[in-house]
């Protein structure tokens, strides 16, 4: 039977860790601080907002919470937008996606200050990451690094596959696995023969966006499969891309769904929010160092 990576625990680790430089900043009389704007009531958008909001109490990270109206104009979201970019206040902006159809997703992400861009979406994070600059990592896929490698997972030489091409969880899934000296391979729903594909990775990330399509077959014998789908299955009840219980005798290790990368995305949006602060200057390196 496979290793079980729990995602609670680790995430509950990363948050405490948060919550103490948190608390250390306050000392200096820093008050981290995140913006979290949210358009329409979707309700799995309202779950994922009220779960930051807790996360946010939890560590000590003060949360302003901004709703529009379903029907509300783009210009009125980036307006706020601005707004925000502007306040010495606050040091992360999230906008909840997805957002109404008559809104362009890009625009709004590319309003947002880059400095501020605590998702790591804004094209100029992007690039950063893609030539190994300083600057924000999409949450899910940072959160996946820090699964393998706190559950003792070597990345550095290993064949790793990924599964998924998004901008959101595939692309920058596979540059961290390259930045951590995995050989990454990039999967997806054209890929020839993908059972075979997936079967040579040490590392396999599965992000398709279909319940259970990962079986055995596509995994290695004592590879590492990491599930990052929250899907629903036949009888409604949330499962992964992945067959865990089919998987599960084959792999290594496993992540569960839920309980495996879901906790990891918001404990890594709370480190995003120290990340800011030190990107913004907020932090004096002298003063740190001294006390690190």
């Amino acid at each position: 039977m496979a290793q079980i990576i729990n995602g609670k625990l680790i995430s509950q680790a990363i948050k405490d860790e948060v919550k103490q430089e948190v608390e250390a900043l306050s000392g200096q009389g820093i008050m981290v601080t995140l913006a979290v704007v949210q358009v329409g009531n979707d309700p799995a958008s309202t779950v994922y907002v009220n779960n930051k909001k807790k996360a946010c109490e939890y560590t000590g990270i003060r949360s302003l919470s901004y709703t529009f109206p379903e029907n509300a104009k783009q210009e009125e979201l980036l307006s706020l937008i601005q707004e925000l970019n502007s306040r010495e206040d606050v040091n992360g902006i999230l906008v909840q996606l997805p957002l109404p159809a008559h809104m362009d997703a890009d625009s709004v992400i590319e309003a947002i200050s880059p400095v501020k861009d605590v998702d790591g979406f804004h094209p100029q994070n992007v690039g950063a990451l893609c030539i190994g600059k300083p600057g924000f990592v999409p949450c899910t896929p940072a959160g996946i690094i820090e699964l393998l490698k706190r559950s003792g997972i070597s990345i550095a030489g290993k064949e790793c596959v990924v599964i998924g091409r998004s901008n959101i969880v595939g692309k920058p899934m596979a540059l961290l696995l390259l930045r951590e000296n995995g050989t990454v391979t990039i999967a997806h729903s054209r890929t020839e023969d993908l059972k075979t594909v997936a079967g040579r990775a040490d590392i396999l990330v599965a992000a398709t966006g279909r319940a259970k399509m990962i079986t055995s077959e596509y995994v290695k014998p004592g590879a590492a499969v990491i599930d990052v789908g929250m899907d629903r299955d036949e009888n409604n009840k949330l499962c992964g891309d992945v067959d865990f219980d089919d998987v599960s005798r084959t792999a290594g290790a496993i992540t569960p769904v839920p309980g495996g990368v879901g906790p990891m995305t918001i404990a890594m949006l709370m480190k995003n929010c120290l990340h800011a602060v030190r990107m913004q200057g907020k932090v004096d390196p002298a003063r740190k160092k001294q006390e690190g």
